[in-house]
């Protein structure tokens, strides 16, 4: 059965999918005098400037929820599977923000500029899903409330 769930890695993102298998989240961020901006989803030049002097750095998994849905109906699989689920969009404390999926809260407690941590998720390996990184397949990053918060 298709999957729709699982990235699909090219040579120039797979290190990044690479790095999220070790449970590293990473950032693309323009090098070009005077921009200076990191993004996200991976490009191979800056959104801003349009330099292609850009390189991978490691984001620091902080990020504040900007914005959310609650998912109740999904058929594509195995996302049915999984309803009810938090889709949002956080920004990571490096200013992109990241379209993602918010684990281990109640949507009744979900707030906006709610502190949150990355966590990353296995799909697709001999591990059970919702795993820590490093149990084979994909390593989808995925966020949760901060400590404290």
């Amino acid at each position: 059965m298709a999957r729709f769930d699982l990235p699909e890695a090219d040579a120039f993102t797979r290190t990044y999918w690479d790095a999220a298998g070790e449970g590293r989240l990473l950032l693309r961020r323009c090098r070009a005098e005077g921009c200076g901006a990191a993004h996200h989803y991976p490009r191979e030049f800056c959104p801003y400037c349009w330099s292609e002097d850009v390189e991978w750095q490691p984001a620091c998994g902080r990020a504040t929820l900007y914005t959310w849905s609650v998912v109740h109906r999904n058929d594509l699989p195995p996302f049915g599977g999984r309803t009810p689920y938090v889709a949002a969009v956080v920004d990571l404390a490096e200013g992109p923000r990241m379209m993602t999926e918010v684990v281990d809260c109640a949507a009744d407690d979900l707030r906006i500029g709610m502190p949150l941590t990355v966590r990353f998720r296995t799909e697709g390996g001999d591990g059970d899903p919702g795993a820590e990184a490093g149990g084979g397949g994909w390593a989808v990053p995925v966020f949760r409330p901060a400590e404290g918060a």
